[in-house]
């Protein structure tokens, strides 16, 4: 007779069981269905990893983009005098001092600006 090793076996359904809880149906009951979508989930959370980065950058650029409007700017314009100027802030930390502190945003991206007309001229 062939000898199992049924607690291992146990082990490891229980496992992908655990970790399938809160799916719908047979999804988080059946073993064979479970373990199929435990596997998506984990393939849909690597993808979603790499795309939450791609994310937030876009969000920050779209509050930047408003931030600089209000100052009479274009976005391209403001990240090319900040660049410039050496201000090394990147997109996240200019777009929470946008929100959280306008006056402090104004006057870093003003002095940019006022740095980059004192050279052209």
């Amino acid at each position: 007779m062939r000898a199992t090793n049924s607690v291992a076996t146990r082990k490891r359904r229980k496992k992908v069981l655990n970790r399938a809880e809160g799916y719908w149906g047979h999804r988080h009951k059946g073993y064979k269905v479970a373990r199929q979508s435990v596997f998506k989930a984990d393939q849909y959370a690597y993808r979603d990893r790499k795309n939450r980065k791609r994310d937030f950058r876009r969000l920050w650029i779209i509050r930047l983009n408003a931030a600089f409007r209000e100052l009479d700017l274009s976005y391209s314009k403001a990240i090319n005098c900040l660049k410039k100027s050496n201000i090394n802030l990147n997109r996240k930390v200019l777009s929470e001092l946008a929100i959280h502190h306008p006056s402090q945003f104004k006057t870093v991206v003003l002095s940019a600006v006022k740095l980059q007309e004192s050279k052209s001229n």
